[in-house]
């Protein structure tokens, strides 16, 4: 089950790269995000900020993402670190991007961060005919019922 939810995560943050970030341990509130991904890529994905942003200086992080149709749920946890290649900056920027940084590539805010993932839990919300009679005549719900959960390594 754990490759196939997976792929679904895959899917799903491909088509809404939209996360919440924040650093593990602090107090400060998550922060929205929008993941850089790379098909090549598995096991991290990139956010363009600035300089004084509260995640600039990178660490320990979680990231809570949710699909757009709100069918999977994920918490991810990794490390924030400055991505210094230059080459992964040039491959990932675009004019949604340039947008938010008047001095393109070479402006003096931006900072480029890679998101190193180290495991994740993924909820599925697909109830199924069986799920969805239960919520409806009120039948006691069990695990599974309405959808799929696992601890995975990404």
């Amino acid at each position: 089950m754990s490759d196939d939810i997976k792929k679904a995560f895959w899917k799903a943050l491909d088509a809404s790269p939209y996360v919440m970030v924040g650093m593990t341990g602090e107090r400060e509130h998550h922060v929205p995000m929008n993941a850089q991904l790379d098909k090549d890529a598995n096991s991290a994905w990139w956010f363009f900020t600035a300089t004084d942003n509260r995640l600039a200086a990178g660490g320990p992080a979680m990231a809570q993402f949710a699909s757009k149709g709100h069918d999977l749920f994920a918490c991810i946890s990794g490390t924030l670190r400055r991505e210094e290649d230059r080459a992964v900056l040039d491959r990932l920027w675009n004019n949604g991007i340039a947008a938010w940084y008047p001095g393109g590539k070479g402006d003096p805010k931006l900072v480029l961060l890679r998101f190193d993932l180290e495991d994740a839990e993924i909820w599925t919300a697909d109830p199924g005919i069986k799920g969805l009679f239960k919520l409806a005549t009120g039948m006691t719900m069990k695990g599974g019922d309405l959808g799929k959960h696992a601890e995975v390594t990404l």
